[in-house]
């Protein structure tokens, strides 16, 4: 099934969607992505179905034909505090906010959002497949928190982020058992292999 250009004819819609929501490290990435109707190119997808290096092919293109983008980005102090739902919200949120061309129509992968502002949205559940915007979107994001994660490594060699990108790998876990805890890890979330977390509810 071939993607879709736009949800509602006639409205300049912002493709929105999210990276990281799954990380034990890391910031959670949000994009938000305003195309032309007649945008096209054949390798466009969800991000998670793309090679790395087709993503990171993808994102000058998209940026160079987009007419609007922006990215933005919560920490993992302020995901601690707010929860990651929130926190997915409020970095869709504030890269609506730096958009330059206002949307008229929001479309959000997904099943639920916070209103923004009084523009109208929709949610779409495997939306990064369905849309263009949104599978933009999840090219920029997801390319973008990766970029971040790299940076990050460098300063934490030890976690391996480079390659898992904050992600729950058993390597990861094992090394945050090793070495503990950064302060780019999301506190409230199971960051222990399973068994070491039974172990510390025993003692």
């Amino acid at each position: 099934m071939s993607m879709l250009s736009y949800h509602t004819w006639g409205l300049l819609e912002a493709g929105c969607d999210e990276a990281g929501r799954g990380c034990i490290a890391g910031p959670v990435c949000a994009a938000a992505v305003v195309l032309p109707i007649d945008f096209f190119h054949p390798l466009l997808n969800d991000s998670k179905k793309l090679h790395e290096k087709t993503r990171y092919e993808l994102r000058p293109f998209i940026e160079a034909h987009a007419i609007d983008f922006a990215i933005a980005f919560v920490d993992a102090k302020e995901i601690d505090q707010i929860n990651i739902l929130k926190a997915s919200f409020k970095a869709m949120h504030i890269a609506l906010d730096q958009l330059k061309q206002i949307p008229q129509h929001l479309l959000i992968d997904g099943n639920r959002f916070i209103t923004y502002r009084d523009i109208n949205h929709s949610t779409i559940i495997e939306g990064d497949g369905k849309y263009v915007s949104i599978a933009a979107a999840s090219i920029l994001a997801k390319t973008y928190r990766d970029d971040k994660m790299i940076e990050l490594h460098k300063k934490y060699p030890e976690y391996n982020w480079k390659q898992n990108k904050g992600y729950p790998t058993i390597a990861h876990r094992q090394a945050v058992k090793e070495y503990g805890l950064s302060k780019y890890h999301r506190k409230t979330f199971a960051c222990l292999p399973r068994q070491m977390e039974m172990e510390f509810s025993k003692g």
